[in-house]
């Protein structure tokens, strides 16, 4: 309960109000104010926006190619990474396209700063401090939010973007304490305002590692771990105009100077029989372990305790030693996360022998908090409950710094949009990583932190990082979020692919003695024949390296336009197989279930089916079928009913 009266912000009312300022809150506000819309951005703690409290990393399997959407889409993360990126790579080169992804080691405070500075200078955009302690609404309709001060400010939708704070309580050991983040508030007023409007909250967890003192660790008793030698960029406009940078902290060993960048290195270790001993004989202290806490935490990012458990019978695992920053002596621990003691933190970590004298800035912790099921969402992320209230981030029990921004970006559009009651957007699965990502959240349960992958998408081909400009850019266009300028430019790429595939379907190499020897260097035996550089291309192990050789273009063709005509040419077969999977899942995917249909009156479903139904309120017939418990069987009498109303309908 509020112990000051309420009273409004004089001046103008907004259009769209974001709550929370980390990744999911600063993308939401931006893509808000860059459609025009008069957006407020709240947050605790105006200092800490976009803050990586957990590993300083961008990108990945699956996180990469949503932060390569983005960038498509108008969001921010991307280019932010590019102006404060410390290390960059391209994983999983060794596999095929689908599956490779950019990641980047971040300044942590740098990029903190860079969005700081994107959101100050952003038109239409205002920033406040202070802690939301009630949604305003009339009806069924939200008409802003009243901070704990009494202020309130008013606008047609809102966006909450809390994270972890959600009643959240840090824990450590035997040690536990409110927070939202350690040593930070938590927003208590706000969970029981939700729970008054009748929604749902459950309890999850997550955990960090501890941070290390740089000067205490023997790094040669390391692996270095480098960063990319050729340049590698998250956004699709390539170099960054103003990349930031900070002298370089001496207390590490190696600033490594690529062709291209100066870069820090991180620094591969592993855990001994010894460690895993350690973690055993406390396991009773933690608050996370195995069996000792009903509060789920993330599978796919499990703590120490439990990989030691779970992987009883590995000898060892790996500890990524990533620097926080170029001015900063901290380092990560990435793999040791953690609730146990501080104390046991230093025992363990003192059994490696690079960290013999390791010495901790910061312990990890655990963190508890509560989120809402996303089963209360509709696919625009805006609640049921509630019109023009929108939910983006951990508070629909998501994990990590990407899917946060993406669903960030998703809800500050469809707020927009909804501000002046426009239709929303959607994004379905075979677009995009973020529709995969959205249709998860509202059709599977959620019984632990969600985190994509891309072994979630069963048009991942289709879904690459290196295309999402190509696949996305024109609904940015078309929302406003991408210049004419960039349009233009992605329209001549598109042109430039088409032109040099018809180039290399048309041009035939000979098999002369020169091009003979360039293709047998590439494992490539040319034949007796002269073949089109289309089919070369497409032999196992060609290339369009291989084809500038033996068949150069009249002018230099772009690197980006290069990649696609290889990749379209070599993949060309399955590219098509999965194009027709599309095609033929649209038809369910665009039969769409009427909003007030009583699953209960349709005869033969099963007593499950009716309830999960119901609860979750599937937009289309192909996305009922992916919610649990729902069968082909039922799907077939939902058909059946579907469309005995279409013909009473019409009669």
């Amino acid at each position: 309960m509020r112990q000051v009266e309420p009273r409004p912000w004089p001046g103008e009312a907004y259009e769209v109000i974001v709550v929370g300022g980390g990744h999911a809150g600063c993308e939401a506000a931006l893509a808000a104010a860059r459609m025009g819309r008069r957006t407020l951005l709240i947050s605790l703690n105006l200092d800490l926006v976009a803050q990586m409290p957990c590993n300083p990393s961008i990108g990945g399997p699956a996180k990469g190619h949503l932060v390569r959407e983005l960038d498509a889409l108008g969001g921010e993360m991307g280019r932010n990474t590019d102006r404060t990126s410390i290390q960059i790579r391209m994983l999983n080169t060794s596999k095929g396209p689908a599956v490779q992804a950019p990641r980047a080691q971040a300044d942590k405070r740098l990029y903190t700063l860079a969005m700081k500075h994107t959101l100050e200078s952003t038109p239409n955009l205002a920033c406040r401090q202070g802690m939301v302690e009630d949604l305003l609404t009339e009806g069924d309709r939200i008409r802003g939010v009243c901070l704990a001060d009494g202020i309130e400010f008013r606008a047609k939708a809102v966006v909450i973007t809390t994270g972890t704070f959600l009643n959240g309580r840090v824990r450590s050991g035997e040690y536990g304490t409110p927070a939202g983040r350690a040593s930070e508030f938590p927003s208590c007023g706000l969970a029981a305002a939700l729970r008054r409007l009748g929604f749902h909250l459950v309890r999850l967890q997550t955990n960090t590692p501890p941070r290390l003192d740089a000067r205490t660790i023997d790094y040669a008793l390391t692996e270095p771990q480098y960063g990319s030698e050729v340049p590698l960029y998250f956004s699709f406009s390539g170099a960054p105009r103003e990349p930031l940078r900070l002298p370089i902290n001496p207390v590490y060993p190696i600033a490594w100077q690529s062709s291209w960048r100066e870069q820090l290195p991180c620094y591969l270790v592993h855990t001994n029989s010894t460690t895993h001993q350690v973690v055993r004989d406390n396991l009773h202290r933690s608050p996370i372990a195995p069996g000792g806490s009903d509060v789920a935490g993330p599978r796919y990012c499990p703590s120490l305790e439990d990989k030691i458990v779970r992987f009883a019978h590995k000898e060892s695992h790996q500890f990524f030693l990533e620097p926080e920053g170029y001015s900063t002596g901290e380092v990560y621990v990435q793999g040791c996360f953690t609730g146990l003691p501080a104390e046991v933190q230093l025992e363990l970590l003192h059994t490696i022998p690079a960290l013999v004298n390791a010495e901790i800035i910061r312990p990890g912790y655990a963190i508890e908090y509560d989120y809402v099921p996303s089963y209360q969402l509709k696919p625009s992320l805006e609640t049921r409950l509630v019109h023009g209230l929108y939910h983006a981030g951990q508070i629909n029990g998501t994990s990590g710094y990407e899917e946060a921004a993406a669903q960030g970006w998703l809800a500050g559009v469809n707020a927009a949009l909804g501000a002046r009651e426009q239709e929303p957007v959607v994004i379905g699965r075979e677009h995009a990583y973020l529709g995969v990502m959205i249709d998860d959240l509202i059709t599977r349960e959620i019984t632990e932190p969600y985190r994509l992958l891309t072994s979630r998408a069963e048009y991942r081909l289709l879904l690459r990082q290196d295309n999402a400009d190509l696949r996305l850019a024109p609904l940015a266009h078309q929302l406003g979020l991408l210049s004419e300028e960039r349009n233009v430019q992605l329209e001549h790429k598109r042109q430039a692919i088409a032109a040099e595939k018809e180039r290399l379907e048309h041009t035939l190499i000979p098999p002369t003695t020169a091009n003979r020897e360039l293709a047998l260097a590439q494992g490539i035996n040319l034949g007796n024949e002269a073949v089109s550089a289309a089919q070369l291309l497409r032999r196992p192990g060609g290339s369009y390296r291989l084809i500038s050789l033996v068949a150069a273009p009249p002018q230099p063709v772009d690197d980006q336009v290069a990649e696609q005509v290889e990749i379209d040419l070599a993949y060309g077969g399955y590219i098509q197989r999965q194009q027709a999977q599309v095609a033929h899942a649209r038809r369910l995917e665009n039969w769409r279930i009427p909003k007030e249909l009583d699953y209960t009156s349709v005869q033969g479903l099963s007593a499950e089916a009716r309830e999960r139904l119901t609860q979750r309120r599937p937009a289309s017939v192909g996305q009922a079928g992916r919610v649990p418990g729902v069968t082909p069987a039922d799907i077939a009498v939902l058909l059946v009913h579907l469309e005995r109303k279409q013909r009473l309908s019409k009669q």
